[in-house]
């Protein structure tokens, strides 16, 4: 839990910004961090009291009101999604050429479906994110068309995750990448960095179009491209993009119209015909601390579920198991704690005697035994390290590798 100074020095930030951007009524109402990924179930964790100001007279809304109010809105369609916008929509041949594709071509209404789907996972964890800070809704967007809400999505570029980071950006904003974990991965943890990836970049350009862009293109790109333009970074308008458009990379020409149009479809289903397709429920979990280098497939029976349940709640674990060297909280269904708790002490029991009868000195260091037609490569791969870090954990100096070798596979 954030400390009383951390806390309120984070909301006097926030409360700036709103007053800034012309929200008073916002920044009146103070705000909370209510934040989560899905919903927790009689989680260890408690929310910072929210700061109620709303009275009869002024009618301003409570912080707890108004992030209620973006995770359900009173106008919501049948997908959960506002249908007003808090981003421009501007109009422009390449949004409706991308809205004409979502809704024409078979192959990308069938990805486009896929997105609408998966978005009642997150839509809800994003919402509270955007409305704790003030930011737009319709941000929400962004992630659609970075990763069609698939926490583990990984692109060409080697970027990941619900915002697609890229790992020395996703380190830059906080996010742990190593052997063992990946948190571009983990759905809360990965949008509070993106969202303040996201307001940095609209401090600077004063546009969330041209934050966007930046975020796709590189920030020193679109500021150079301002200056050179207009002679400063900050923006005029939102329309200051489609100003410098020719400019930029084919990519990023694109990235601004594919949001503006998942936008308009979520926002009006019926009219692109998707209003057929419902959203999955947020995912509902409870948390338990497991030790160091258990497998999911251990976890999942001690808590009686299905691995693959362990594996959607916990994408930023790699090579489905828990760090080597250190406890970490795992997230299980709602209501499978109590099972957990219960016989998980005897999961512990059998893997100390296993590990105290076996030969040689005793190791928690999750290896991995070579197998007919295994590669080097392959190997490494599988466990979320390079070659080359793969050879340095066991001190090899080629890639040559023979049937029944152990190789060492976590930094740990």
């Amino acid at each position: 839990m954030r400390s009383y100074r951390a806390e309120n020095s984070r909301k006097d930030r926030v409360l700036r910004a709103l007053l800034s951007r012309g929200r008073p009524w916002l920044a009146a109402a103070g705000l909370a961090g209510v934040v989560g990924v899905g919903r927790l179930v009689a989680g260890p964790e408690v929310s910072p009291a929210t700061v109620e100001v709303a009275t009869e007279e002024n009618g301003l809304l409570s912080s707890a009101q108004y992030i209620e109010a973006a995770v359900t809105p009173s106008d919501a369609n049948e997908l959960g999604v506002s249908t007003r916008w808090d981003l421009p929509n501007l109009d422009h041949p390449r949004v409706d050429y991308w809205v004409g594709r979502y809704s024409t071509d078979p192959d990308m209404r069938e990805k486009f479906e896929g997105f609408l789907r998966r978005s009642g996972w997150y839509r809800e964890m994003i919402a509270r994110q955007l409305a704790e800070r003030g930011m737009p809704q319709d941000l929400l967007f962004l992630s659609m068309i970075e990763s069609g809400f698939q926490p583990r999505a990984y692109s060409p570029a080697a970027a990941s995750g619900l915002w697609q980071f890229v790992s020395e950006t996703g380190r830059r904003y906080g996010l742990a990448v190593d052997a063992s974990v990946d948190e571009r991965n983990h759905p809360e943890r990965a949008t509070a960095a993106a969202l303040d990836y996201l307001q940095d970049l609209h401090d600077r350009f004063d546009s969330w179009y041209l934050a966007a862009a930046a975020y796709n293109t590189g920030e020193n790109r679109i500021g150079r491209i301002m200056k050179e333009e207009f002679g400063t970074e900050k923006a005029f308008g939102e329309g200051a993009y489609y100003r410098i458009w020719d400019r930029l990379p084919r990519e990023t020409r694109d990235y601004v119209p594919l949001m503006i149009a998942a936008a308009r479809i979520t926002k009006d289903p019926a009219r692109y015909g998707f209003d057929h397709v419902a959203p999955e429920q947020p995912l509902e979990y409870e948390e338990v601390v497991t030790d160091a280098a258990m497998t999911f497939t251990q976890i999942a029976s001690a808590a009686g579920v299905k691995v693959d349940e362990v594996q959607q709640l916990n994408p930023y674990l790699k090579n489905s198991r828990t760090p080597g060297d250190r406890r970490v909280v795992v997230r299980l269904p709602a209501g499978a704690r109590g099972a957990f708790q219960v016989n998980w002490p005897r999961y512990i029991s059998k893997t100390a005697t296993r590990m105290a009868s076996s030969d040689g000195p005793v190791s928690r260091t999750p290896t991995y035994r070579v197998r007919r037609g295994d590669s080097l490569g392959g190997i490494a791969e599988k466990n979320g390290l390079s070659v080359s870090e793969l050879r340095r954990l066991n001190g090899l100096k080629s890639d040559r590798i023979y049937e029944g070798q152990r190789l060492r596979v976590t930094t740990g």
